[in-house]
C-alpha cells in the first residue's frame, strides 16, 4: 500500500470516530445535559446571590411618570 492510501485510511477511520462521537452527544443530548447539571446551577448560584435594588422601597408618586423619550 502506498503513503497516500495510508493516510486516507487514517483520515477516514479518524472522521469516523468524530462522527459516532457527536452522534452519541447528540442522541443522549449529552450537551444539554451538560448545561443543564453544571452551568446552570453556576449561574444561578452567582446571579441570585448579587445585591439587588429593593423596588418595593421606592416611593410612589401618582402624578410623576417617566420620562419615555430617546435621546437622539
Amino acid at each position: 500500500m502506498c503513503k497516500f492510501a495510508k493516510f486516507l485510511l487514517k483520515l477516514l477511520a479518524v472522521g469516523l470516530v468524530l462522527n459516532v462521537g457527536l452522534f452519541c452527544v447528540f442522541f443522549f443530548d449529552l450537551d444539554g445535559k451538560l448545561l443543564f447539571n453544571v452551568v446552570e446551577p453556576f449561574l444561578k448560584k452567582h446571579y441570585d446571590d448579587m445585591e439587588r435594588k429593593d423596588t418595593l422601597q421606592a416611593p410612589y408618586d401618582m402624578n410623576k411618570y417617566p420620562k419615555y423619550e430617546y435621546d437622539t
